[in-house]
């Protein structure tokens, strides 16, 4: 049986097998989480993770506003050098022990070396201190108005783990799994790419105010578990969420987008308006992507329209072209460098010019996701366009966990490195320079592919010390200039990715997977 005839007699069928409790929600999450240390990476599968278990000082609405979460508020001074943030009462860590302010501070501190925008927090604190159990006290070299708006992030996410956790170097991943949020993890049920489970953490204490919003306001967990299993092949997964088996599909297959809005028990909505934005990594610690003129062919090559109709040519309302670092249509997204991607390609030249900016033949390595359909279809293009212009291509068809482990090693590609990945850019980190994980370019410190591009840095630093909205929008004219002159990545376009649901479910917040707030009716 074809894939579609399979799903239509799913959606057809009654609703036979229902979740086994209204107490527990089964969930099909985009992919397993490789890595359960929320600030070594910044899959959407571990960010789903961290904000289930663990808890920020502050959440993000819908507006991509700062609000205080673990925090009751803070006080900045006169000379706005020293913001003091106070810990609400009531936290407390899944094994009991009190959430103390060192714990924040030792949490901030790992964070800070991980996250471009924690990077920029570090860069102008003079002294990060905890001058009593309630209180974390900033002192700053300058005034700097975005302390609150980068404990927000959903990036590299600012988790509060206990001081003794957060000391592990922020370079290694930590060995335990304790949060303060409305989920506790069970370590004992987890089964690497396949399985993971949370249950409620009854002593959890919501705020008991705010706007239940993204990850911000009250997280009341209605559900006394919730069961993560990983479903490789879609239509299995949509037959799955058809009859009753589960309740929730994360990322369902854009080509099955049609069959799932046709059945009667289903919901499918687009959650995150922060859109999925592809993009091609290159590697620049190796021949060829570390010269600048074969990165800027590649980016020549792209056809945003190919690689998003190959994303979701069944639903083409979804997609977006004409695509630089942000979202189309927010405060910081503009035109500029996007007539380098226009027009017809000339394959003939683009391979002269390749041949003459001393590509001579090597083989280059090409991560694809084979589980994560999206991705899976930005690297077949890629690849064939990487071909069609010159390139001895040898694509390694991977699962996302794997790339994810991958796409870290700075090894040479004789020995599992890597020159190139695919991936999808969401949420925040698509509508603002300070979240933009593919704009930091310090060397090591910057994210996989690690550039090294002090211009974009000087800009980066530039738009943080804006004194005004009108200054950051063309400051990030200038970042978005910068990266097609000296690309650390190639954009490939932009598709709103819809998430699918029983009807029965409800309160499914904007944005990334979260299970507080969500409710069977």
């Amino acid at each position: 049986m074809k894939r579609r005839t399979l799903l239509a007699a799913a959606l057809a069928a009654p609703a036979v097998a229902k979740a086994q409790s209204a107490r527990v929600l089964k969930f099909i999450p985009q992919s397993d989480p490789a890595t359960l240390d929320p600030m070594f990476t910044t899959a959407s599968s571990t960010r789903c993770h961290a904000l289930a278990i663990y808890d920020t000082l502050y959440g993000m609405d819908n507006d991509f506003q700062a609000n205080p979460q673990m925090a009751a508020g803070h006080v900045v001074s006169n000379d706005g050098l020293q913001w003091d943030i106070t810990l609400r009462d009531g936290l407390l860590f899944h094994d009991g022990e009190k959430v103390l302010a060192r714990d924040a501070v030792a949490s901030i501190q790992r964070w800070w070396k991980r996250d471009g925008f924690g990077g920029e927090l570090e860069k102008r604190t003079d002294e990060i201190s905890a001058p009593d159990d309630k209180t974390i006290r900033f002192r700053l070299k300058k005034p700097f108005a975005l302390v609150a708006d980068a404990l927000a992030v959903i990036i590299s996410v600012p988790v509060v783990m206990p001081e003794r956790i957060a000391k592990t170097d922020p370079f290694k991943q930590v060995t335990e799994t304790i949060g303060s949020g409305p989920f506790t993890f069970k370590a004992d049920e987890r089964v690497p790419g396949s399985r993971v489970v949370y249950e409620r953490f009854p002593r959890y204490q919501p705020r008991a105010d705010g706007k239940a919003e993204f990850a911000s306001g009250p997280k009341v967990a209605h559900f006394d578990r919730v069961e993560w299993t990983v479903v490789p092949d879609p239509s299995t997964a949509a037959s799955a969420l058809a009859s009753g088996e589960f309740d929730w599909w994360d990322n369902p297959a854009l080509d099955l987008i049609p069959q799932l809005k046709a059945a009667k028990n289903l919901t499918v909505e687009v959650k995150d308006f922060t859109s999925a934005n592809g993009i091609m990594r290159f590697n620049q610690l190796f021949p060829p992507f570390d010269n600048v003129e074969i990165r800027r062919i590649v980016v020549r090559s792209i056809d945003q329209t190919e690689f998003m109709q190959a994303v979701a040519g069944a639903t083409p309302e979804l997609i977006r072209d004409r695509v630089g670092v942000f979202v189309p249509g927010t405060p910081m997204a503009s035109d500029v460098g996007l007539d380098i991607q226009s027009g017809p390609k000339d394959f003939a030249a683009l391979r002269k010019a390749l041949k003459d900016a001393g590509y001579n033949g090597e083989k280059i390595v090409v991560l694809g996701a084979v589980d994560v359909p999206a991705q899976n279809a930005l690297a077949q293009v890629g690849s064939e366009t990487l071909r069609r212009i010159g390139f001895n291509v040898e694509l390694q068809a991977i699962d996302w966990g794997t790339v994810q482990q991958r796409r870290a090693s700075r090894a040479p590609i004789d020995k599992g490195g890597w020159n190139i990945f695919f991936t999808l850019q969401t949420s925040t980190q698509n509508v603002t320079p300070a979240a933009a994980v593919n704009l930091r370019a310090d060397g090591a410190k910057a994210w996989y592919g690690w550039p090294n591009d002090p211009e974009m840095e000087r800009r980066r630093a530039a738009w943080f010390d804006a004194p005004d909205f009108a200054t950051q929008k063309a400051r990030a004219r200038d970042i978005q200039a910068e990266y097609f002159a000296n690309p650390s990545s190639a954009p490939l376009g932009l598709y709103f990715q819809p998430t699918a649901f029983a009807k029965s479910l409800t309160d499914i917040r904007n944005g990334l997977a979260q299970f507080y707030g969500v409710r069977r009716v």
